[in-house]
Formats: structure tokens, sequence, C-alpha cells
């Protein structure tokens, strides 16, 4: 069965053909500057077009949907009412769910009769305990407001551990894991017998770690001190925190932790603090999900910097561990959301 998988977002779509249940990549690419000015693609069923006249036999679709909130705890085949489900997400999502939808609606006109899979991120971390997603807030906002912490890049998180599973020769079932997924944006994530039971990002991708331009936990009466004193509208707010703070804000050079490692090696203090930052809040947190879950397998290690940065690696792990018993294994797997969608959908559609 021949799958397209689409990653749909604000102003690009990337896609991967699968041939499933081989799991072979027959193609992939991505059209970008969707809506922009002097884009020859004014919206998604434009760039889709283009991507469909290049690719043909599609039997099959599965969507990255980045938040299905409590209502979509598995991935679902797409129908009228999973619409309205992902419409209802957006005004918690409003950076992705609305562009993860135009991608479902654009290949509703142009494959008629394909079939469609939503896979979300949120799915995953579905597991968690309710002392773990409640916030310390009154509980009639997440009653009538559905506010708790529902995480994300979960697609990822279950990807490297069914990998980790496969390396350790151990049944899920059986494993305690911590995984890393270090990108420009960052989560870690403790999965205690296949199951997530915390992760660091909450009700939206900004809680948690530092990462590329957001900023992760802080006090939230500094963000109503910030806005006195700099008399910003929450729109100038969400913008520091959404995409001035992180490595970019504390460094004042970038986001992208490999000129900030050579910044920093080079004598440039406010590049080495930002890399310290960084590495700390990680340590910190594995820290605390060890705590969470009394032992650990092994730590994963996962996406651009978890991947590709044998320093940011060494530093998070360096004397982390000699408290336990039993050091856990580490582990770097690259991760592929693509796949696992696909194999989600091949799943849900009627394959083994």
């Amino acid at each position: 069965m021949r799958i397209l998988v689409i990653n749909s977002g604000s102003s690009s779509i990337k896609y991967k053909l699968f041939d499933m249940p081989a799991a072979r990549l027959v193609s992939k690419g991505l059209v970008d500057h969707i809506g922009e000015k002097g884009s020859k693609f004014s919206n998604h069923y434009a760039g889709l077009k283009i991507i469909l006249d290049e690719i043909k036999l599609v039997q099959a679709v599965g969507h990255r949907v980045v938040h299905g909130a409590e209502k979509f705890k598995k991935p679902v085949i797409v129908d009228q009412n999973v619409i309205k489900g992902i419409k209802k997400c957006c005004s918690i999502a409003p950076l992705h769910n609305p562009a993860n939808l135009s991608g479902i609606l654009a290949c509703q006109k142009l494959l008629p009769g394909i079939k469609q899979v939503a896979v979300f991120d949120t799915a995953f971390h579905q597991s968690l305990p309710e002392n773990a997603f409640i916030y310390g807030l009154p509980y009639e906002y997440y009653q009538k407001l559905g506010i708790r912490k529902y995480g994300f890049h979960g697609t990822s998180h279950e990807y490297v551990a069914l990998e980790a599973s496969r390396i350790l020769k151990k049944p899920l079932n059986k494993l305690k894991l911590i995984s890393c997924h270090l990108g420009n944006g960052c989560s870690i994530t403790a999965i205690d017998k296949g199951k997530s039971v915390d992760t660091s990002m909450g009700f939206t991708p900004l809680e948690g770690l530092v990462m590329g331009t957001r900023c992760g936990d802080v006090d939230p009466a500094l963000i109503t001190h910030i806005m006195h004193k700099k008399k910003f509208d929450t729109k100038q707010m969400d913008r520091v925190l959404n995409k001035e703070s992180g490595l970019k804000g504390v460094s004042g050079i970038s986001n992208d932790m490999r000129l900030l490692e050579e910044k920093a090696i080079a004598g440039n203090k406010r590049a080495r603090l930002a890399v310290d930052i960084f590495v700390y809040r990680i340590r910190k947190y594995i820290g605390a999900y060890v705590a969470v879950l009394c032992e650990l397998d092994a730590l994963i290690f996962t996406a651009g910097i978890g991947e590709n940065q044998a320093g940011i690696r060494e530093k998070i792990c360096r004397g982390l561990f000699g408290c336990l018993g039993k050091k856990p294994k580490i582990l770097v797997i690259p991760t592929n959301e693509e796949l696992m969608i696909a194999r989600q959908a091949y799943k849900l559609i009627g394959g083994n």
C-alpha cells in the first residue's frame, strides 16, 4: 500500500511516500513559501496539487496533526466529525492546527475517496496520570477550559521508544526510558512500560526546556511584570516568549546550537552561557524523570541536536548517573515521525 505522509505547516508542506508494510521510502520533498508574497502557491491546495502531479498511485494519506486535546487519544480515520474536532483544537494550537487542517481539506478535494488518517502529536501523552497533567490552578479551568498538560512530539517519542526496544532486544513493556527530542523545539518524556508518564512540554509547546527561540519554564508572574514594564500587549509578549527567547535570546547571536558551540569555544561568554543553560535544564529534567521512574534502562537522544552534536550529549551525561546502581544505556536514535505515521495509518486502514 502506497501511503503519502503529509506534514502541513503554515507556509509549507513536507511529504514522504512510503510503500507499506515494507516501509520503503518511494519519494520525499518539500513545497514551501505557500501563501507568501511572490509565491506561485497561493494556498495548500495549490502546493499539494504540485506534489500530486509528481507522485502517483497514492492509496492512503497520513497527516501529522499537532493538537488533539483529550478528544483524540489515538490515530483516527478522517471524517467530518474528526474535522470538526480538529477545528475545535485550533483555539489552543493556532499556529499549527489550522495549517494541518488545510492539508487534510486539500487532500479531500484532490484525492476524493482516498482514506486519510490523522495522527496527533499529543496522543502518545494521553497516558499521563492526572497528578502529572493537572496544573495547580482552579480545577474548574481544567473542567471548563481544558487547561492541562498535553505534551507534544509524541510521535517522535513513541518511535524512538520502539526503536530502543528493538536495539536492546527487550520488550517495550519491560523498559523504563527517558527520551530527549532536542532540535529547535525540545522536549523530554519519561516512558514506563511503553507509556508516557510525564513530559516537559505542557498546554502549549512553550513549557519545559530552553529551546531555540522558546523560553521554556519561567515564573508566570514575570510575564505580567514584563508586560507592565515594557508596555507590551499579549501579541508582543507572545512573540518574546516564543520567537525571541531561548538560545537566541540568551546568546544574542543565534538559535543554531552548532554556531553557539563554535562561538563558546572561541570565548564568547553569552554563547557559552546559552549552551550551559540549555544543558543544565536538560540534566535537571532527566534527574526529575529518573525520580519518577525510580530506575532507568536507557536514555535516548534524537532530533537535530540530539542526533548530531556529540559535545552537547557528552555535557548532558557527564557524571549524571553516578547515584544510580546501574548505569543506563545511552542511545542515539534518528527519529522518523513520517514512518511512524505511515505505520499507524497502515495499521488503522487494514494492514497488520
